[in-house]
């Protein structure tokens, strides 16, 4: 079922959805399950899977070191076939711009299609580790607009090479990010919301925001968005700190503010199980808020652990 019906089935109750990270290489799929499995209680309608950008590995060769490229954690579309067959719920893909040619994007939403799945997360993607700014993929997509785009096109039948007449047509419903405090490369907030409509025009179906601290940024933001049109869902992203380093991390990361009342009571914590604690109870109090103001989705993300997810969700759900 498309991410948009389980929102319109809801009646607007508000629904529980969490976002997950494929396993390394060489690691067994039951440590995914493993953390899924305490979250099923609350009966998310859909789990995200994210995508891995490549990156450059050096392997030793006899003193010389050789630069091969690779995916460490390979494996989303069968990560969301899995997890669709083993809980009966649906999986969205996360699609990326960077690291893949048009080609190649077509060819994973065919399997996509061939799975059952019918939702995916457009996303442009980051830098690779290396760059100081995104570039994109030779024979790829520069924008996640001009991915949406493709994935439309695929809805109508249309592929990049010829015009198949077809009567079993894909029909993705199609997820994008929204920055209730700007994508980091954006100048402003201003142009950074125009470049959301531009997704939504070209046919995204549902914006997931990034994470974010304080819900006023997240209320401003979507009064911001249905102003200049935008009146797709718009799911908010949260996620509850972990450890005192996060403090550092996710302002670097992802270029977002942290209210100083959250700084204040993890900088008083002697080590991170208090920190948990405090991540746990100041993200229940935000999860109340935004719940009492209706919004569609509490979309939480897990970063592959699940029991401080678990303890956010048995005090809201």
């Amino acid at each position: 079922m498309k991410i948009t019906e389980h929102i319109k089935q809801a009646k607007g109750k508000t629904l529980f959805s969490f976002e997950i990270i494929p396993p390394q290489k060489g690691r067994n799929i039951q440590e995914l399950y493993n953390n899924i499995d305490p979250l099923m209680e609350f009966k998310p309608p859909f789990i995200d899977v994210t995508t891995s950008r490549e990156e450059y590995v050096y392997i030793d060769k006899e003193g010389l070191l050789d630069r091969k490229i690779t995916r460490m954690r390979p494996g989303t579309v069968g990560i969301c076939a899995a997890i669709k067959h083993k809980y009966n719920v649906d999986t969205v893909p996360h699609v990326l711009c960077g690291g893949f040619t048009k080609e190649e994007t077509e060819y994973l939403l065919v399997d996509c299609h061939y799975l059952g799945i019918e939702n995916v997360m457009a996303l442009r993607g980051d830098a690779m580790k290396h760059e100081q700014y995104f570039k994109a993929t030779k024979g790829g997509h520069s924008y996640a607009s001009e991915l949406v785009e493709q994935i439309q096109n695929l809805n109508s039948g249309k592929y990049l090479h010829d015009v198949i007449n077809v009567e079993d047509k894909a029909d993705f419903c199609i997820g994008v990010a929204g920055y209730p405090e700007k994508h980091l490369e954006a100048p402003s907030l201003q142009t950074d919301l125009k470049r959301l409509k531009q997704k939504v025009d070209a046919g995204a179906d549902y914006v997931v925001t990034q994470m974010f601290f304080e819900n006023k940024k997240y209320f401003d933001f979507v009064e911001a968005a249905r102003k200049i049109g935008i009146t797709v869902p718009i799911l908010p992203g949260i996620k509850p700190i972990a450890v005192k380093r996060h403090l550092q991390l996710l302002p670097q990361v992802f270029k977002i503010d942290l209210p100083e009342e959250l700084i204040k009571e993890v900088e008083k914590c002697k080590d991170n199980k208090e920190v948990r604690q405090v991540g746990i109870e100041y993200c229940i109090e935000q999860s109340k808020e935004l719940l009492a103001a209706g919004v569609p989705v509490l979309h939480y993300y897990s970063m592959g652990k699940s029991d401080n997810i678990k303890a956010v969700a048995e005090g809201i759900f």
